[in-house]
């Protein structure tokens, strides 16, 4: 059913949750307000976004080792307290976000950590597939939107499906034990290494060099 934009507004300043997530909500319930704010409180969706302007300076910094030292992530990941940093349910989110970065290899935490250029150049390669299609720019352009939805669900920690549970992301994950807490929880950065990563790029370049000061050279002679 189509979800208007007063009804997700409504809706928003009624929870005080994100304006997809409201849409979400208000299409998991067939437009039923009601239900949508039901909907919102159980995934802790609605106490999450009324914290959002608390500091989370307690948390921790952990690392973990996959495939035999094959692949190594480090998250640092906060909360309000250090007595929620210390509890079991924040010790296993960290735990598999740690390993969804190892499975998944997210480039960002959150949408809007992607760089404008990054942003620029695949929406640009996804209206151009679409208008090859014959349609009209603004339907093309509305395709496009739709695959970069999807493209953030691949490349941004928080949209990614998780990967114990496709049914759920990662920003419905923390919204859970937001929820469950009562605390601010937030991912605030991230590295993932994979052993040789970067070698043969390297080498590629090192061999272009060489052959450019060979040209050099041989166009001296």
């Amino acid at each position: 059913m189509n979800i208007s934009a007063s009804q997700v507004k409504e809706l928003r300043d009624a929870t005080g949750a994100g304006m997809m997530d409201c849409k979400r909500a208000l299409g998991e319930a067939n437009g039923d307000f009601d239900a949508a704010v039901k909907w919102l409180r159980e995934k802790g969706m609605a106490k999450a976004a009324k914290r959002a302007d608390k500091v989370a300076s307690e948390g921790t910094v952990a690392s973990y080792i996959h495939m035999g030292g094959k692949i190594g992530v480090m998250v640092e990941i906060n909360c309000e307290t250090d007595f929620v940093a210390r509890g079991d349910d924040f010790r296993s989110l960290v735990n598999d976000i740690c390993l969804q970065i190892c499975a998944a290899n997210p480039r960002w935490v959150a949408v809007d950590e992607v760089p404008k250029s990054e942003y620029d150049a695949e929406m640009e390669l996804y209206v151009k597939q679409a208008m090859q299609t014959g349609k009209p720019e603004n339907i093309c352009r509305k395709i496009a939107e739709g695959k970069m939805s999807k493209w953030h669900g691949e490349v941004c920690l928080l949209e990614q499906p998780f990967v114990k549970d496709d049914k759920k992301t990662i920003k419905d994950l923390i919204a859970e034990l937001t929820g469950k807490c009562g605390e601010k929880i937030n991912v605030r950065r991230f590295v993932r290494f994979e052993l040789g990563e970067g070698l043969e790029k390297r080498q590629n370049d090192l061999a272009a060099e060489v052959a450019a000061e060979m040209e050099k050279f041989d166009s001296k002679g």
